[in-house]
């Protein structure tokens, strides 16, 4: 088993506006940038201070150092897209959600060999995020009403694809057509469910692992254009993608209820689509999805304090 060292505020309610170059003291970089036409999505930090990319583009991992901000490509795509990223460190592993490929990759997450690949679904979907629990990876697609399960063994090994389930949602959120709907997902303050947020509607779900879901209360705040998602304990940060905004919640332990702490924006936003945390920092990809892609178009990461 490969591993590296690991190196390892309170906020009021309201909309502040974060000024570039205030996230924190350490001669890491704020901003960086990505390749020309990357088109990035996700991102994927593990316990070394590097950051991981998927490019919707080619399906392409590219690796930052984020100690320089610079970077190189780790792996190749597939020519289908890569979305949602989660690096295991125990096993150096990096997960890659496949979008309109109905995939999930894993790699390695040094050399950026190929280990496996399963198809999860045959024709159309959008296989968008993904967790990594103690004994399975939960994938959430915003065009199947379904989460996929993939069990993991006592020491992490990988299912076979004939062991890959398909968990029906249930309950109370209602799959739209032709909009996206679960996206982003995270487990549960108490480890006992899931967490997803539906980007059609603004609402946030807590799911058992039998996939019935219930709407999480947030005392009537809609969250409007929910992407990513990132749990640190009770507190959950929300990416609100097109209206460029990033919320901190803090859950019930059960996740039943949440109440919102603040929202923030920053003018480097350019709709930023999913965040990956390392030491005192969230770090945020700007997707750009507003902007036309072209091969010469830019992308770029920030950086944010914690709070």
């Amino acid at each position: 088993m490969r591993r590296r060292a690991v190196l390892a505020a309170v906020a009021a309610l309201g909309v502040s506006v974060l000024v570039p170059g205030t996230a924190g003291a350490t001669a890491f970089p704020t901003r960086f940038p990505l390749p020309d036409g990357f088109m990035p999505e996700g991102i994927a930090i593990g316990p070394w201070p590097t950051a991981y990319f998927g490019s919707r583009a080619d399906g392409s991992i590219h690796q930052v150092d984020l100690a320089t901000g610079r970077g190189r490509v780790l792996a190749a795509g597939p020519g289908t897209p890569s979305l949602g990223l989660k690096v295991d460190p125990r096993r150096a592993r990096l997960f890659v959600a496949g979008g309109t490929g109905g995939d999930l990759r894993v790699l390695d997450a040094f050399s950026g060999r190929t280990i496996t690949s399963y198809k999860l679904f045959e024709g159309e979907s959008f296989v968008n995020d993904l967790v990594i629990t103690r004994d399975a990876v939960w994938v959430t697609d915003s065009d199947e009403p379904t989460l996929y399960r993939l069990p993991l063994g006592p020491c992490g090994e990988l299912p076979r694809p004939d062991q890959v389930t398909r968990v029906p949602l249930t309950g109370e959120m209602e799959d739209i057509p032709d909009v996206a709907n679960a996206n982003g997902i995270v487990t549960t303050p108490d480890g006992e469910g899931l967490v997803i947020g539906q980007t059609s509607t603004g609402k946030l779900f807590r799911v058992d692992h039998q996939g019935v879901t219930k709407e999480i209360d947030l005392g009537g705040v809609v969250l409007t254009r929910n992407d990513g998602l990132l749990r640190e304990g009770r507190n959950l940060y929300v990416v609100q993608n097109r209206v460029n905004l990033f919320t901190k919640l803090e859950l019930s332990a059960d996740a039943s209820s949440a109440r919102v702490v603040v929202q923030l924006t920053d003018p480097r936003f350019d709709v930023p689509a999913t965040v990956a945390a390392w030491g005192n920092r969230f770090y945020l990809v700007n997707g750009r999805f507003s902007t036309p892609p072209t091969p010469t178009t830019t992308y770029d990461a920030i950086a944010l304090d914690k709070f």
